[in-house]
């Protein structure tokens, strides 16, 4: 008998720790923080915890700056506070996911210190390309501007894929592959079960950095097809699976942008030995496919679960799907595909329905279990630096204030790295002092202490699909099958396993629509059955039958 994976069984919730649980009153979330909330979780009933980056860093990207692999960010506690957080989950069935980024580091870490010098070992751990011209060449970095800039102490340029003080790693160098694979051995052999893999399809880069095709309207040209799904990156995945992953009973996600079924089958597939699944964003740049994230339009429901229904007929027997709707660079679910106002906890509920019965392995952002909204701050309230240089690039090209707001409003990765809302006392039970950024306001409504008195909350809703999961192996292992692909209103879908039927009709929409009889027993909706209408779903309505 084909031995069970975890992984894929399992409910994973996402940790952004500096935005979670503030234990010591700086107004920071920390890891004694996380491990208060460890019984909060484990009444939730997640079997697997990632945490974003808790390792020691200047910050300039929220952690995503790396100056020490083995080491323990100050402002989150110590090593001995790790251990206690593994130890603390371990003995509550919840699994501990790192971020492993290792496309590229601070330039405050030792390697780069060193590599700027051109001191041996390190000298060419990093990217470095001499120019007489200027520049190698006008790839534009993710985070806006040039992708190089110039080192005196070389009279080099170092390439930088996105904020200035994150150098790229070179993966061609065998000594840089050797020291990442070390570090993940450090933390595997601490207990450590799996990781998430951030923007691991650009650790391979197109040999001699070609130009690539200019940006209209800017000075920059796109590198995406240069720096993604390179042409060593599978030899090196299957290196590193080799060499560290398939050492231990772990779950491995890798982060892959610009990436289709043929990318993700080609990372996934079993007999392929790299990683256990992807996060794509084809759904998550839905509504502006191939455009810019910052000019904000309404999605169209038919789009998205055409996007979707893609994924889970491609991947079906040669992948695995990550089903997700939120994480730390996204905005609040509810807001963005549901109705935050007065079918909030409707189309909260509805939307998870929606994902989790999918196929795949289903992802959980802290507060998404609560309904947690999006934001509309001033500008000055901003905190993360893709947003900030984007309402720079926006008023340069002639938008008005206004305009680059409403944007941000929508977009802004920080709508989801507002602090966790635990109840309605002042920063809404994150901290004692005035937190590292502003709470939403709707916490004296949307908070877990209310949740958990409300037994029919979004909360216990989630709950409750995570224990379905569990409980039902067609939720897991059933066969996928679209329904009413035509609708302008209704996801709908079956999961077949045996004689078992699982039957899903989802309304994204505030107006009633039709749906045709279905199979089996209800199973679970979010409407009380009294309100039920037969054939009928209700405003923001989800209906589960099962046969």
């Amino acid at each position: 008998m084909k031995q069970r994976q975890w992984w894929k069984e399992a409910v994973v919730y996402q940790i952004y720790p500096r935005s979670f649980c503030d234990s010591n009153g700086d107004g920071i979330g920390d890891l004694p923080g996380v491990i208060g909330k460890l019984d909060y979780l484990k009444e939730l009933g997640v079997d697997a915890l990632w945490l974003s980056p808790i390792y020691p860093s200047p910050n300039a990207d929220n952690g995503y700056d790396i100056s020490d692999y083995r080491g323990i960010m100050k402002e989150f506690g110590t090593m001995e506070d790790f251990d206690r957080l593994l130890e603390g989950a371990h003995g509550r069935g919840i699994r501990i996911v790192l971020d492993l980024v290792v496309n590229h580091t601070s330039d405050e870490h030792p390697w780069f210190l060193e590599s700027k010098k051109g001191v041996e070992p390190y000298r060419d751990y990093y990217i470095w390309k001499k120019s007489e011209q200027g520049r190698p060449n006008r790839w534009e970095a993710s985070f806006g501007g040039y992708a190089w800039e110039y080192v005196p102490e070389r009279d080099s340029y170092y390439l930088h894929m996105f904020h200035k003080k994150q150098p790229d790693l070179n993966w061609e160098n065998k000594a840089v592959r050797r020291e990442v694979y070390d570090m993940m051995h450090f933390w595997l052999k601490k207990g450590v079960d799996g990781f998430r893999m951030d923007v691991i399809n650009m650790i391979s880069k197109a040999e001699g950095f070609p130009e690539g095709k200019p940006i209209p309207g800017t000075p920059f040209t796109d590198c995406r097809p240069f720096v993604m799904n390179g042409p060593r990156v599978h030899e090196f995945l299957k290196e590193m699976n080799r060499e560290v992953l398939s050492h231990y009973d772990i779950m491995t996600v890798g982060e892959t942008g610009f990436v289709n079924t043929d990318h993700a089958k080609a990372y996934t597939r079993e007999e392929n030995r790299e990683l256990n699944m992807v996060f794509q964003f084809e759904h998550m740049d839905v509504e502006n496919p191939g455009r810019n994230k910052w000019t904000p339009r309404r999605f169209r429901m038919k789009d998205l679960r055409d996007i979707l229904f893609h994924w889970q007929r491609e991947l079906a027997g040669e992948g695995w799907n990550s089903l997700y709707w939120n994480n730390h660079d996204q905005p609040r679910v509810v807001s963005r595909f549901g109705e935050e106002g007065r079918y909030r906890v409707l189309s909260a509920k509805m939307l998870a329905t929606c994902l989790h019965f999918q196929k795949g392995t289903p992802y959980i952002y802290q507060g998404e279990e609560l309904g947690m909204t999006n934001i509309s701050y001033p500008l000055e309230d901003y905190r993360d630096v893709e947003t900030l240089n984007a309402y720079d690039s926006m008023r340069e090209a002639g938008e008005s204030h206004e305009e680059a707001m409403a944007a941000i409003h929508a977009r802004s990765r920080d709508n989801a790295r507002t602090p966790m809302q635990w109840d309605d006392t002042e920063f809404a039970g994150f901290s004692r002092t005035t937190p590292w950024m502003r709470v939403n306001p709707n916490y004296g409504v949307i908070n877990a202490k209310a949740a958990l008195a409300d037994k029919d909350s979004i909360f216990y809703y989630y709950k409750r699909l995570i224990a379905l999961r569990h409980e039902l192996p067609v939720v897991v292992d059933g066969d996928f099958s679209p329904l009413m692909e035509d609708s302008e209103s209704v996801f709908a879908y079956e999961r077949r396993l045996g004689d078992r039927l699982l039957t899903v009709f989802c309304n994204f929409t505030p107006e009633e629509a039709h749906h045709p009889t279905a199979a089996g027993e209800r199973l679970l909706g979010n409407y009380p059955p009294g309100q039920e209408k037969a054939g009928i779903l209700l405003p923001y309505e989800a209906k589960v039958f099962l046969k």
